[in-house]
């Protein structure tokens, strides 16, 4: 199993349409070879740093599934307009990836 996590510093004020982005787009991930599940996490604000801690979360089979879903048309298409919604983030995503240590 792999573990894939972004943490994004969201602007206050901006959390209701961070996570609409997020209920809205066009992942595709059901149809990706190895995806196994998605969740949008929600943390702490820090209200004198002025974000909202969110990190997006995906399990794969293995970390070559999800290296190959960087490269495909469904990642390019998901993550299109990106970069249209800087002004909601307090700096860019932070990329976390791990693989599960079996047994522990």
């Amino acid at each position: 199993m792999y573990i894939a996590m972004n943490r994004f510093k969201v602007a206050t004020g901006n959390e209701g349409d961070f996570e609409t982005v997020w209920r809205n787009r066009d992942s595709s991930l059901a149809d990706v070879p190895g995806f196994v599940e998605f969740r949008l996490l929600r943390g702490k604000a820090s209200e004198e740093e002025g974000y909202t801690l969110y990190s997006s979360h995906t399990v794969w089979t293995s970390e070559a599934d999800f290296q190959n879903w960087t490269k495909s048309e469904n990642f390019r298409a998901a993550h299109r307009n990106a970069g249209d919604r800087k002004a909601m983030y307090k700096g860019p995503p932070v990329f976390e990836g791990f693989n599960v240590v079996e047994g522990v």
